[in-house]
């Protein structure tokens, strides 16, 4: 992406973030009052990430998951075969005891994603790009595709999440990140955000 794309790419995310952040404010305050009141536990949760150029930042989220989650899945994958090869496959469980029943439905419609819009405005995260990605992901499953995959920023959205989320094995996932940072100019970034509304209506691959 030439420097010129890049700085209107920027510019594009700050203007539509603080605007997503103005219009949304009402959604945002329910939001963070249903989990307080419905689950112990604070109303964000923060996600070590791996941003561009390989930069670790903090990514942070609605929580969905019930307070002791992270303590939870290590004695779930190491008792449960089937749930340990789905996790590897796909790096989430379809059927995760740990959410709770409020951030079953933030995840359903990903409002869980809200918060991130902040992360943008940072200068973590891009509206449109790959996926934010952990070190143990980036470790696992990009190897040599990490340099090209994190030469720009991840994003809010992007090729993956309009093209069958959660139902994509990670060789998938990373064909199609790597197809957007070839790809990537503003118009398929507007393209990719229209596709996102139906996406996050339908709800098909979102656990």
């Amino acid at each position: 992406m030439q420097k010129k794309q890049m700085r209107l790419k920027r510019l594009f995310d700050i203007v539509f973030s603080l605007s997503a952040l103005f219009f949304l404010l009402p959604l945002l305050a329910l939001i963070a009052l249903l989990i307080k009141i419905s689950s112990p536990g604070p109303c964000l949760y923060p996600s070590a990430r791996v941003g561009r150029f390989s930069r670790k930042f903090t990514c942070w989220k609605f929580r969905t998951m019930f307070e002791d989650a992270d303590l939870q899945l290590a004695s779930l994958l190491q008792k449960n075969r089937t749930l340990n090869q789905e996790w590897k496959r796909f790096y989430k469980l379809k059927k995760d005891p740990r959410i709770t029943p409020l951030g079953k439905w933030l995840r359903k419609y990903s409002l869980d994603e809200l918060p991130q819009f902040y992360n943008v405005l940072r200068g973590d995260l891009s509206v449109v790009g790959p996926r934010p990605l952990t070190e143990n992901e980036v470790r696992l499953y990009l190897k040599s595709k990490a340099s090209k995959i994190l030469s720009i920023r991840p994003g809010l959205t992007g090729m993956w999440q309009t093209s069958g989320r959660n139902l994509l094995t990670y060789p998938e996932r990373i064909q199609l990140e790597e197809h957007y940072v070839d790809a990537s100019c503003f118009s398929l970034d507007l393209f990719l955000i229209l596709k996102t509304i139906p996406v996050m209506i339908s709800t098909k691959g979102a656990f």
